[in-house]
């Protein structure tokens, strides 16, 4: 087995291993105006999204997790039965690997044969080239290519890289050249208002500002080789609700806005909505359900996460995602401080005023 295969089957183990955090995702710094008045039934809401120019069937995204390895195979074979079970958008892990070490290609392969009509989303980093990228879409047929960026745990992993030139210029290539939509995901450290601009600029689909919060592969790096990265390091990022907030200021309506980084709850999902965002992303949750109590455990679970988000969309007296979009909020806290003096007006997240309100 290569380093690379055996360093794929320990980020598994220890996201499997260890809690979110340290940092903290933000969410809390978030209340959403409870509507007394919704004059809305139930079954006029609807959950449905556009989202980096596809139509989705729920704003939830099993979002990158695995695969590079013999045994992740079957691993995505059990996430691909999640999404083709719930209409769940499915990305998969980084399938660099799969272009150096052709035989295991199947471990990502695997989820276009279980799910042969869903949407899948590819997985690469921005270190490759256009004709890798153009490799690992063909390679599971996807619909768009998820470009990660993750210079805070390349910089922790002995084996990892400490070159990050020439990323913005190949982002820029693969959107004009590839002929699937292009999203641009942080790996939990967040993204800033100056960087989305950047992206946006280039005509990226989607960004997913993967921020703190969630899973922390700082700290998987430091647990699976031992090292004793400092409490500065692991704590690094800008909180995921923090980083959506930021987006929210700067994206075109051209941009969808994905957020993902600690959405654990329906609550959680609901406030990234109304912030702004097209959909959410979710991988170690379900990552965990499906792997220790089995697929049908991971399929209720997000089913029931779905039914939940639908109810808090009907106290807030909205009937779509869009009209979330438009939902009052009171934001406290370091939020609140952290916008303030990054030049972001917090009241008017409060005094917003729906069309059709007085």
């Amino acid at each position: 087995m290569t380093t690379r295969q055996s360093r794929k089957l320990d980020h598994l183990r220890h996201t499997l291993e260890l809690a979110d955090g340290p940092a903290d995702s933000g969410f809390s710094d978030i209340t959403l105006i409870h509507n007394c008045l919704p004059e809305l039934k139930l079954e006029e809401v609807s959950l449905e999204t556009d989202c980096a120019g596809m139509r989705l069937s729920h704003p939830v995204i099993i979002n990158a997790m695995t695969g590079g390895a013999a045994g992740l195979t079957a691993v995505n074979a059990r996430l691909a039965e999640v999404a083709f079970r719930t209409g769940a958008v499915m990305a998969v892990g980084s399938q660099f690997v799969a272009l150096q070490q052709p035989e295991v290609a199947e471990s990502f392969r695997i989820v276009r044969q279980v799910n042969p009509d869903g949407l899948i989303w590819a997985n690469i980093g921005a270190y490759a080239t256009v004709d890798q990228a153009r490799q690992v879409v063909d390679m599971i047929r996807a619909d768009a290519l998820q470009v990660h960026l993750n210079a805070a745990q390349e910089i922790s992993m002995l084996e990892g890289d400490a070159d990050f030139c020439g990323w913005l210029r190949r982002i820029e290539q693969m959107v004009r050249q590839l002929s699937v939509p292009v999203i641009v995901k942080e790996t939990g450290c967040g993204m800033g208002m100056e960087q989305i601009r950047m992206l946006s600029s280039l005509g990226v689909a989607a960004v997913d500002i993967g921020g703190a919060g969630g899973t922390n592969f700082l700290a998987i790096e430091n647990s699976r080789t031992g090292q004793k990265l400092s409490q500065d390091l692991l704590a690094w990022g800008i909180p995921t609700a923090i980083s959506a907030l930021e987006a929210s200021e700067v994206l075109p309506p051209t941009t969808d806005l994905i957020v993902s980084g600690g959405v654990r709850t329906p609550l959680d999902a609901a406030k990234a909505l109304a912030i702004g965002a097209a959909a959410v992303g979710i991988a170690a949750p379900l990552l965990r359900l499906t792997e220790q109590s089995g697929v049908a455990a991971a399929v209720l679970w997000l089913e029931q996460y779905l039914k939940t988000l639908k109810k808090l969309s009907l106290l807030l007296g909205r009937r779509s995602v869009a009209e979330l979009r438009s939902q009052p909020m009171v934001i406290g806290g370091k939020a609140s401080d952290w916008l303030s003096a990054r030049g972001i007006l917090v009241d008017k997240y409060a005094r917003r005023n729906p069309a059709g309100e007085r």
